[in-house]
């Protein structure tokens, strides 16, 4: 095992990196003039295909802190942790069918522009001022230090600060060029994820069998890792009992069984996918066809990306359970990636650190074009120079990138904000998930319920979040560990935990019964809610066939692993 990098995995990395920036630069020249359009800069309005909106959601979507906190969850949890990839297929269907209707009929380019719309000014500045800080802060920041910290282990240990910089600059140069160029070198970034991902777990699965006398072959390592591991290949956790180790509550309370599906994993999914700015602006500019097939085609791509991100680990564990990791200092689950990763030959290293940078770099421009959007679009333009011409606001979309990025680079410098202190993963679940129960309340209630009020919408967002911290932190020291709503397992320091997805469901439930009494104070219908027909929701035959293969691979998946 080497952390050094050779001749040929320089010329590999290289090799990307010209290919990605060449192509993003002649995306640029071909549609100069228009990228002074608002529209085209932030949404490429019209000129984005349905497989780049595909791409561009995955690349999007996928960075460090899946690689590595999700292949660490694998090593610990196993396949269970599958869910939340195959549940957000699920949630593409719902956010094509239904969600990407209301907003193309009703021209939304922003979240808090449908704020705006559906209830009033205030909602919508509250609520853009809360996602710059979430984005800047936790997810732009996050990003960057665990691609870097990512990235430094396999190079070496050495050049943390270099890496850093050598990112945020890589997604400079994609961001500036606007959406159209983000979207269409998220093709590119996809395609070295998916080959360097599955490069790194058909190597995972031969170690695996070479290390139990079975030669190189990938299929006979996975079938050591079921026969080795059974417990990880369990989609569904059996709840605790008195006889349960600390370790089966550990796992219970990451992925708490049957539970979840009822619970926070759907809230988890739905708000991601369709109420983040993040994610739903590579859809708004397209038409409605071209929007669903790209969301379908992306649901297809979650489905593969267990196989990716989940798979290393779960190797990681079989080997480093039988000895032959002993590098894997402790067993700590955020180690297994890179553990796996050390052990790839000269040139596939190269193409696996060319992959963590296409999934880094991506996430990146995705966010600080989103950041950029709300910021000129939502505030600028509204609040500080409601005069300003087309060109104007998208060199004032570009300062914000620099800015953003700036931030980012300074609060991830030294760690300032604790990232690594809590795990990056974590980190992110918990300032988003806290959150998560009320914005999504309040998007869902928005869309459906004609009724809903701006009052109803403020209480949503401010109940979901003080019942997330009351759930988390307070709830078993006031009521005892066992109740109607919720059970308490011990967290093995001595106190007792409610399961983070349970707490996400329950402060969703009472959030939603806030919102929906506040509402039933105001009129039946309110003069902002929004007009839906029938017509909206059709189907087109080719839709429909890639919905029910979706389902159809997912059941069998599920009947399979159950």
């Amino acid at each position: 095992m080497s952390n050094h990098l050779a001749l040929s995995d320089y010329l590999v990395f290289i090799t990307y990196f010209l290919l990605v920036a060449s192509f993003g630069y002649w995306i640029y020249r071909r549609k100069q003039k228009a990228s002074l359009n608002t529209k085209d800069f932030f949404l490429a309005e019209g000129s984005l295909t349905w497989w780049a909106i595909g791409a561009s959601l995955i690349a999007s979507n996928i960075s460090a802190e899946q690689f590595i906190g999700m292949s660490g969850e694998g090593f610990f949890v196993g396949i269970a942790v599958a869910a939340y990839e195959w549940i957000a297929a699920i949630a593409l269907i719902i956010i094509a069918v239904w969600f990407i209707p209301v907003y193309l009929k009703n021209k939304i380019y922003t979240m808090p522009q449908f704020l705006k719309m559906r209830y009033n000014e205030t909602v919508a500045l509250i609520m853009a001022v809360f996602w710059l800080f979430l984005y800047v802060f936790v997810n732009l920041t996050s990003i960057l230090y665990l691609g870097a910290v990512a990235i430094n282990g396999l190079a070496g240990g050495e050049y943390l600060h270099v890496i850093m910089l050598g990112l945020a600059f890589f997604a400079l140069i994609i961001t500036l060029g606007g959406m159209k160029v983000i979207g269409y070198t998220d093709v590119i970034q996809v395609a070295v994820l998916i080959i360097g991902g599955l490069a790194t777990t058909y190597l995972a699965l031969t170690m695996v069998s070479e290390k139990f006398g079975l030669g190189s072959d990938a299929i006979a390592g996975f079938k050591v890792m079921m026969k080795d591991a059974p417990e990880h290949f369990k989609m569904i956790l059996p709840k605790p009992t008195a006889a349960s180790t600390q370790i089966e509550i550990d796992r219970y309370v990451v992925l708490p069984g049957i539970a979840m599906y009822f619970a926070g994993q759907w809230i988890v999914n739905l708000n991601y996918w369709g109420c983040n700015q993040y994610i739903t602006q590579r859809a708004l500019g397209a038409n409605l066809e071209t929007a669903r097939t790209g969301i379908l085609f992306a649901g297809f791509l979650k489905l593969m990306m267990p196989v990716i991100v989940m798979l290393p680990g779960i190797a990681a564990y079989v080997l480093y359970k039988n000895g032959h990791l002993p590098q894997l200092e402790g067993g700590s689950k955020d180690g297994a990636y890179s553990a796996i990763l050390g052990f790839l030959p000269n040139g596939l290293k190269g193409l696996s650190i060319a992959a963590l940078t296409a999934a880094i770099v991506a996430s990146l421009a995705g966010k600080a074009n989103s950041i950029s959007t709300i910021f000129t679009l939502d505030i600028y333009k509204k609040y500080f120079d409601k005069e300003a011409d087309e060109k104007k606001l998208v060199w004032v979309g570009r300062a914000t990138i620099w800015l953003a990025m700036l931030i980012a680079v300074i609060f991830t410098w030294e760690d300032l904000l604790g990232i690594g202190g809590e795990g990056g993963f974590t980190f992110i679940q918990k300032y988003t998930g806290f959150i998560s129960p009320g914005v999504f309340a309040m998007f869902i209630l928005g869309m459906f319920w004609k009724r809903t009020t701006g009052v109803a919408a403020i209480a949503g967002v401010l109940t979901g979040f003080l019942l997330s911290v009351f759930f988390n932190s307070f709830a078993v020291p006031m009521f005892g560990t066992n109740t109607l709503f919720y059970t308490a397992y011990p967290d093995g320091k001595g106190g007792f935990v409610i399961p983070f997805l349970i707490c996400m469901g329950l402060s969703f439930l009472f959030t939603m019964i806030v919102m929906v009494l506040l509402s039933l104070a105001g009129p039946k219908v309110n003069p902002k809610a929004f007009e839906l027909d029938k017509e909206m929701f059709k189907l087109k035959p080719t839709t429909i066939v890639m919905i029910v293969l979706t389902l159809m691979i997912l059941t069998a998946l599920y009947a399979k692993f159950w």
